[in-house]
């Protein structure tokens, strides 16, 4: 996939990696701005391709009571004036066949939540609307296995499709990255790695999942050693009290850092 056929994408001429970033969920306007404004900032400073992530609805909740929204509509108008006022794309999931319409409507990248990439009539609707789509690697599936799901895009007519590995499941309560995986899923179409994600601890027993976020430096640096097309983080100015995935996002504070190191490892590896 040519990233400038993403809305409004800069600086991909840099030869950096591309970014993927922003809250697990849209809380509010001014927690959406807020964060952007910040993430623009550090991204354009270091010229990295970038693209705001929030999630206008959580639907895959392991409790009935966990926090799944501000209301779709009001959650996507917030995801278009961050484009807007920015003038960056945006990206968000989508969970039924209705959304793939509703959402393409007010962001450039439709996501196929993990849980859900196998899901035919739900990839087909999201190519379909001739929007890049992003499909999460299921934490059940092979690296090799997603071909397939990169094949029902295309046979779509649609080209522009990334995948997004986000760990595979370890035991019980624990996710891996085998960065194996992502050389071969180069194969099939751009390839992101979800740092956050591939550090949740599911399945607790309180219904809430946990985290390692004292892991994310470690497992960006070496998703780009390995060379990875982009990287995605989910991150907040106060994770501890984020409504969605707190335990496993990067505080806003820490974010410049570690993508300053993230550039420089680049830099390196494409001296090679």
């Amino acid at each position: 996939m040519n990233l400038q056929h993403i809305p409004q994408i800069k600086h991909t001429d840099s030869g950096n990696f591309f970014l993927l970033a922003g809250p697990c969920a849209i809380e509010g306007e001014e927690m959406a701005l807020r964060i952007a404004e910040k993430l623009v900032g550090i991204t354009d400073n270091l010229q990295i391709p970038y693209v705001f992530k929030g999630s206008f609805k959580k639907a895959n909740r392991s409790r009935i009571d966990s926090f799944s929204g501000i209301g779709d509509e009001k959650a996507l108008k917030i995801l278009r004036k961050v484009s807007e006022t920015f003038h960056i794309p945006t990206v968000t999931d989508i969970h039924t066949n209705e959304d793939a319409d509703m959402a393409a409507q007010y962001v450039d990248v439709l996501q196929i939540p993990a849980f859900l990439v196998r899901q035919t009539d739900l990839v087909v609707a999201a190519a379909n609307t001739g929007k890049v789509v992003n499909l999460k690697k299921g934490q059940f599936m092979s690296p090799e296995s997603m071909k397939h799901a990169v094949q029902k895009v295309l046979d779509c007519n649609n080209e522009n499709v990334m995948v997004t590995d986000r760990g595979t499941m370890f035991g019980y309560q624990d996710m891996i990255v085998d960065y194996r995986g992502i050389p071969t899923m180069q194969q099939y179409a751009t390839t992101v790695l979800d740092v956050t994600h591939s550090l949740q601890q599911p399945n607790q027993t309180a219904g809430v999942t946990g985290g390692r976020p004292d892991m994310i430096e470690t497992v960006a640096k070496a998703g780009i050693a390995v060379g990875v097309d982009g990287i995605f983080i989910e991150t907040h100015f106060d994770p501890a009290n984020a409504k969605s995935d707190g335990a496993n996002m990067l505080h806003l504070d820490y974010f410049e850092g570690l993508m300053n190191k993230l550039v420089a490892i680049r830099k390196t590896v494409n001296a090679f």
